[in-house]
């Protein structure tokens, strides 16, 4: 009864936000669309992307968070939808702070007075999934409680069926809805939404992090109490920080705006190379800067639930992608596509080259300072999709990291050149990875290897001619069997078709026994004799 209480509300805000408009562009020639009876009412004045925005606001912290993750997707949506989507905000009434209490102390097996010397009520912050409270630890440590929502699992696993459901139909009834994988987002959700229920994941994500940068200027993250730490309930370090949307504290403060812009795409790019162990949720409310020391900025990262990572291969071949791309060598980024598996090795690279072209020369015409490359990954991913590129979900959570990143620190400092703060570190990167000192010391590492293979050297040289002479004898042996085979089929082909016209044959003239007895009035044998020729011919022409 739920689930039909549920999807009558859906229906409703469909109709209340004339979301009909979108399914009609989906699917134009759909009759049954079209026919939708809310389609009598007055035209809606607002955009659509406006209102789906609104619909996706009202309909619960589920759907919120999916329009969320739908805004990452820059790749898949029209550039309006994704601003709008994106200006999602997940922000619920909070629970009653004894369901809080009762939650911690099931976890912890005792009254919430022995587990904290204090407990604050008033919860700090509200969201979809969870609240944060503040306490104070026995010791006399500031922590922060986050606890889940009672009862959120079941919501979630009722919306999810319901989103599911709907992803199915537009699917079956539009082209476009298919080529936006709807069913397929919806699951990329379902992952990450089960992720971030799981408060452990998130405390071992957060301990990597501040693991990472332990001895770094660039980036602070709180310390887990893990004592106090369950799959629902998280403890860690308070920490106090300005947050990085407050442009106009930060400048009173005296920070200075450049560095701390050029530190965040540092971070970004450690993150993303050296550790390769990235936040990949860095939207404002979950990034805060440090400001006592106002000449030397730093941040302060919370909320480690959605972490993105890559593998080597995607490592080296987006460098070399970033470093192409800036020097403007568009064959040598087509190449590294097809080199990657992003896209099918038989592409036409010439004609990616050329597309990649079209792409950037209109890019370049503008000042370093003004190219976004977060923009440019995601008009790279949206033209490659021509190409059949099936865009990886660590690509896309990247893209949605970079664009963050760019965002945050032109919002801080309006003219941040990030070629020119990233090019330092790429270059070193790379040197570090494919330089000559690389090769030294990779020859190092493989050095006793090396060693212990020395003294088999003449043998293994002597054997090498035996090897390539067994190797050559081999492919010939293929060679021939291949040969043979390819024959053997012939053969078989030739007598399939003989047995096909033999039985035909035979069939017909079974055929032509039955027809001349029946007009004769023919003895039984004869009749016999016929209809035992058709079913033998029938038969042989059906084994040919």
């Amino acid at each position: 009864m739920k689930r039909v209480r549920r999807f009558a509300k859906i229906v409703w805000t469909v109709a209340k936000y004339r979301l009909d408009d979108i399914a009609v562009a989906l699917a134009p020639r759909r009759r049954l669309v079209r026919m939708l009876p809310w389609r009598l009412l007055p035209a809606a004045s607002a955009s659509p992307a406006r209102r789906l925005r609104e619909a996706l606001e009202e309909l619960g912290p589920v759907f919120v968070k999916f329009g969320q993750v739908l805004s990452t997707r820059r790749d898949l949506l029209p550039t309006d939808y994704a601003d709008e989507l994106a200006l999602l905000q997940d922000q619920v009434p909070p629970f009653a702070a004894a369901l809080a209490v009762a939650r911690i102390e099931g976890r912890a097996g005792r009254p919430i007075g022995q587990v904290f010397a204090t407990f604050e009520e008033t919860p700090l912050a509200s969201a979809s999934l969870a609240q944060v409270h503040a306490a104070t630890l026995p010791t006399g440590e500031e922590v922060v409680v986050k606890v889940i929502r009672p009862g959120v699992e079941q919501v979630i696993a009722n919306d999810l069926a319901l989103l599911y459901a709907i992803a199915r139909l537009l699917e079956r009834l539009s082209k476009e809805a298919r080529r936006l994988h709807l069913e397929q987002l919806v699951a990329d959700y379902e992952r990450t939404i089960f992720d971030e229920l799981n408060l452990l994941l998130e405390a071992a994500n957060t301990a990597t992090l501040r693991r990472n940068f332990a001895a770094s200027p660039l980036l602070y993250a709180p310390r887990v109490h893990w004592d106090y730490c369950f799959e629902d309930v998280l403890v860690m370090e308070r920490v106090y920080g300005v947050p990085i949307a407050d442009v106009e504290t930060l400048r009173a403060r005296g920070a200075d705006m450049r560095k701390l812009a050029e530190r965040g795409v540092e971070t970004f790019f450690t993150q993303v190379f050296e550790d390769n162990f990235f936040h990949a949720d860095m939207h404002p409310g979950n990034i805060f800067v440090d400001v006592t020391d106002a000449a030397n900025p730093s941040y302060i990262a919370v909320d480690c639930a959605i972490i993105g990572r890559l593998t080597e291969a995607d490592q080296a071949y987006l460098a070399k992608n970033i470093a192409a791309f800036f020097n403007q060598d568009y064959a040598r980024v087509a190449r590294l596509h097809v080199e990657s598996g992003w896209i099918p090795a038989g592409t036409d690279v010439g004609a990616f080259e050329a597309v990649i072209r079209q792409l950037c020369e209109p890019i370049f015409q503008r000042p370093l300072k003004d190219i976004s490359f977060g923009h440019f990954l995601v008009a790279l991913f949206r033209t490659a999709r021509r190409f059949e590129m099936e865009v990886q979900p660590q690509l896309v959570l990247l893209q949605k990291t970079l664009l963050n990143v760019e965002g945050l620190g032109r919002q801080l400092y309006p003219d941040l050149d990030l070629w020119h703060t990233a090019k330092p570190f790429m270059d070193r990167w790379m040197a570090q990875r494919y330089g000559p000192l690389a090769i030294a010391r990779g020859l190092l590492e493989q050095a006793p290897a090396l060693i212990d293979q020395l003294p088999r050297l003449p043998e293994l040289l002597a054997a090498a001619g035996t090897r390539f002479g067994d190797m050559d004898r081999a492919a010939a042996e293929q060679r021939d069997a291949m040969r043979a085979l390819t024959r053997a089929l012939d053969t078989r082909r030739r007598g399939a078709r003989w047995r096909q016209l033999a039985g035909a044959a035979l069939a017909l003239a079974g055929l032509g026994l039955l027809w001349r007895s029946a007009a004769a009035t023919a003895v039984e044998p004869t009749v016999l004799a016929g209809a035992g020729a058709v079913i033998i011919g029938v038969l042989l022409a059906g084994r040919g």
